[in-house]
């Protein structure tokens, strides 16, 4: 009775552009018959290096997506992007779900798939080369990719934090 919705997106009245990840119909059987409900997961980013998810449940879909979308808006991260891509390779993991993240060259595009393409395309990532290695529920691969962004430190940081100069980070 699962029903994957993917790559859903529509324009809030905020400045974050959303994206449907997965909508789940879940039946609750009673005495007068069945009862649906609706569980939604969604990414919010604003293409510019912010991004977040979450998870609206109700008897609506458009409840449902209203919710997770509220919900996103609570949970946003700051990605640092370096060129288009990221700075430097990532691990993620939440649960069963891992993902490794990758920069990659100008002109490679998003190399990924379901959950983790819409929570790195609404982060603004442009070039990035990316593999989900466990589970694949859009639930755990997306959280597992938030934390694998979350773990990416900008080259300005690393700079500040060795006590070295910009130029030396990129230049060896």
């Amino acid at each position: 009775m699962a029903r994957q919705e993917e790559n859903k997106s529509r324009t809030s009245d905020s400045e974050f552009k959303e994206k449907l990840v997965s909508l789940n119909r879940v039946a609750k059987v009673t005495k007068g018959g069945r009862t649906f409900s609706f569980a939604a997961v969604v990414v919010v980013g604003d293409g510019k290096g912010t991004v977040g998810h979450g998870l609206g449940k109700a008897r609506e879909v458009s409840e449902a997506i209203g919710k997770a979308v509220k919900d996103a808006e609570k949970n946003l991260v700051k990605v640092p992007l370096h060129k288009g891509t990221i700075p430097h390779e990532a691990f993620g993991k939440f649960d069963a779900g891992r993902v490794l993240i990758k920069p990659a060259a100008h002109g490679t595009g998003v190399i990924a798939g379901g959950a983790m393409r819409a929570v790195l395309e609404m982060a603004g990532v442009q070039d990035v080369l990316a593999k989900s290695q466990g589970s694949s529920n859009p639930h755990n691969v997306v959280k597992a990719t938030i934390a694998a962004l979350r773990s990416l430190r900008s080259p300005v940081e690393v700079a500040r934090q060795r006590g070295i100069s910009l130029e030396k980070i990129f230049n060896g």
